[in-house]
């Protein structure tokens, strides 16, 4: 009798949203949008980040609310999306994203929703690194950000150390990580880099993207 082994188990998508507040969202944009306006869009930033991750139909899709999952914006994407609901739990980023693993506990991709030109094929070659037979031995995959942090990070099991002793928010996020996985002796594959939303001169490339070209008439708030 011949034994086929086992398909491995595919990676869920978590993904990691802040609540699209007026004067809290996106306030890096906000001198440029003004605080309505940057609230906008960080609310349509979070629909798209979700639709993206339900169409690649990779796996189970978890929003993760920051601070917790009570706002009323949380619920109903819940409702809208069909997607599981999780309050994020830690007192800095990497805390938080290494307690999001730790409550999966198998494979997992981890997005923010920074980066409208991450795509269903990002997800699916990133899951394919992570999880496909002919990439046994990798234990992590991302996708580096162009200011030096990244969009995608995905683990075959939770590794909580990769999250230790890293600026958060400086462009030495990525160099650290490396650092990190070089030292613990993990095997991990890097996507091309993709470019988040954080700045003013960003918006110029957002209206080039599908489902984003009526911010270019986003009048100065």
């Amino acid at each position: 009798m011949v034994i086929v082994p086992a398909s491995p188990e595919p990676p869920a998508i978590a993904v990691f949203a802040r609540p699209p507040l007026a004067g809290a969202a996106k306030t890096r944009l906000i001198p440029v949008l003004g605080a309505a306006a940057a609230a906008r869009l960080q609310r349509r930033l979070t629909l798209h980040a979700l639709a993206v991750a339900k169409r690649s139909a990779v796996g189970s899709v978890t929003l993760w609310a920051a601070p917790d999952g009570q706002q009323r914006f949380f619920r109903a994407l819940r409702r809208r999306c069909g997607v599981d609901l999780r309050g994020q739990s830690g007192d800095d980023l990497g805390q938080r994203m290494a307690a999001a693993f730790a409550a999966h506990a198998g494979p997992l991709l981890l997005i923010g929703s920074d980066c409208p030109a991450l795509t269903e094929a990002h997800l699916a070659a990133a899951a394919s690194a992570l999880v496909d037979e002919r990439h046994a031995g990798n234990d992590a995959v991302f996708i580096p950000a162009e200011d030096g942090g990244y969009v995608l990070v995905g683990l075959r099991h939770p590794q909580p150390q990769l999250f230790e002793r890293i600026a958060w928010g400086s462009e030495r996020v990525m160099t650290q990580t490396r650092q990190r996985l070089s030292e613990h002796g993990l095997r991990w594959v890097e996507l091309p880099t993709l470019w988040d939303l954080d700045r003013p001169a960003d918006l110029a490339r957002l209206v080039t993207l599908a489902g984003f070209a009526g911010w270019a008439g986003v009048h100065v708030g």
